[in-house]
């Protein structure tokens, strides 16, 4: 889902809904987030003179959860603001890199060998972070499989909560592997439970679905539940509550990466400048365009050098990219238009 968001100025931005098909990821979709944003989130905001900053905190206070949903409201709005400044959206929200690292997800694959040789093939292409699915049956023996093969590989492990905390003994012999980090072992609303298992492992723990505002991101510092955290802004609501929990762990010495939800290029844009501020210390979910499309809806597309790095548009208002209209219009299946 897109968003094309105007101000009475006829300036125009651009944002995306991360939304899935499917509620496998989190309780949204792209069917609930589309009456969410008609209904009681554009009501809100159109026609209405409202600091860009300010745009998260009232919508928290009126609507309950469909934070994505918000999000890509949110966000549009501060690309607005970029573009009303003449100001890349990195520069708005206070980003210092000029180049992001980048790393990779692979899925779980039906064997050992499979795994490793796609893992060796995106060491090959300059990923800074291979990211290995994970699951029961499917775990040690495949990470294993691909230490041996890339031995100076930065690895990371992605349980997507395929686990319980009866398996504690069972995710202990991932320390052997060095690897950077186990992502979201545990159930996705889960706090508690991650913290007991953090205490059993040497590997650091990552929360992803677990953190979904600055609050929780608190509570798991206080717990100990992880030491790492994926910041998705469509998950948390937006911008400012992702600037939130990197402030926030910035401040308590927790590194983060910024996550990916299968975006377009326009989405794409949003999460390099966000992953442009200064505690975005471990490569994310930043792939370029021809991993996922044929042909991607922005111009120019993204890239990823040979030493697996992202460039992140600081010389260009607003997103860093041109939108392609035409573009879109071709792949355009349903739209609505939200007005005063």
């Amino acid at each position: 889902m897109l968003l094309e968001i105007t101000d009475s100025d006829n300036v125009v931005a651009w944002s995306e809904c991360v939304a899935g098909e499917y509620p496998n990821y989190s309780p949204e979709t792209i069917d609930t987030a589309w009456p969410a944003i008609e209904q009681w989130i554009a009501p809100r905001l159109i026609g209405k003179n409202i600091d860009h900053t300010a745009i998260y905190d009232l919508l928290e206070q009126d609507i309950r959860g469909h934070e994505m949903a918000k999000a890509s409201v949110e966000m549009g709005c501060w690309a607005l603001f970029a573009l009303r400044s003449r100001a890349s959206l990195a520069q708005v929200l206070g980003g210092s890199r000029t180049d992001v690292a980048v790393g990779i997800s692979l899925g779980i694959q039906a064997s050992p060998e499979a795994l490793v040789q796609r893992a060796r093939a995106a060491y090959e292409q300059g990923y800074q972070k291979i990211k290995l699915k994970i699951m029961p049956g499917r775990d040690v023996e495949y990470v294993r499989a691909v230490r041996a093969a890339l031995p100076d590989a930065h690895l990371m492990a992605d349980a997507n909560n395929a686990y319980h905390i009866a398996d504690a003994e069972h995710l202990a012999k991932l320390d052997e592997f060095g690897l950077m980090m186990i992502e979201q072992p545990l159930d996705h609303t889960d706090i508690v439970q991650h913290a007991t298992l953090q205490r059993r492992l040497r590997t650091p723990i990552c929360l992803d679905e677990s953190i979904t505002s600055a609050e929780r991101a608190r509570d798991m510092i206080e717990l100990g539940s992880g030491r790492i955290i994926n910041i998705k802004p469509g998950r948390v609501g937006g911008f400012t509550s992702s600037i939130r929990i990197h402030d926030l762990t910035h401040q308590f010495g927790i590194p983060v990466w910024c996550g990916g939800m299968l975006e377009s290029g326009v989405g794409r844009a949003y999460n390099v400048a966000l992953a442009s501020l200064p505690n975005f210390t471990m490569p994310g979910d930043l792939s370029p365009s021809a991993r996922y499309w044929e042909r991607d809806i922005v111009q120019p597309e993204w890239t990823m050098s040979a030493q697996g790095m992202v460039r992140v548009p600081r010389d260009v208002a607003g997103i860093g990219v041109e939108v392609d209209i035409d573009r879109i219009d071709d792949l355009t299946v349903r739209q609505a238009t939200c007005t005063a």
